[in-house]
């Protein structure tokens, strides 16, 4: 919840201070702002949290604790590039594919009833996927409308 809440006020904010300052809302931009500093908090988690970040991930899959490091950066790169116009669409189009493959271990960790938070297998387990797969498809839908198409 934490993630749409920082994603819609950034946005305000940012769409706020665009009008202030410029007189324009400059929609397109805030959106990519308030997408970037959306990833940097979401991969701050994969450092903070990188015990419950591997959980998430099967055991099958070698370099857990890499993969898990790795996609955080991955973010922040991406959500920097969100902010340049000239990379705004391949970013754009890197993420959605990064949203839909990541969906499995959300799906994985909720089966299992994981908090990725605590490291622990006391998580709110299948019902949390009645929030996290629309949000998931509203930060494709987000990513689409405001890199990708635009």
């Amino acid at each position: 919840m934490i993630v749409l809440i920082i994603l819609i006020a950034t946005f305000a904010a940012s769409a706020g201070i665009n009008k202030f300052v410029s007189g324009d809302y400059q929609y397109i931009l805030s959106g990519n702002i308030a997408m970037f500093l959306m990833l940097c908090f979401t991969a701050a988690g994969h450092f903070k949290f990188l015990t419950g970040m591997q959980q998430m991930i099967p055991k099958f899959v070698p370099l857990r604790k890499e993969f898990v490091l790795i996609t955080g950066i991955l973010e922040i790169l991406a959500g920097i590039a969100l902010l340049f116009p000239a990379l705004r669409q391949t970013a754009g189009l890197l993420l959605i594919l990064f949203f839909i493959l990541v969906l499995p271990a959300n799906v994985f960790a909720a089966i299992h009833h994981i908090d990725y938070q605590k490291g622990t297998f006391d998580g709110q387990g299948p019902g949390y996927l009645w929030f996290r797969i629309p949000m998931q498809l509203l930060l494709i839908f987000w990513v689409w409308f405001f890199a990708v198409k635009n």
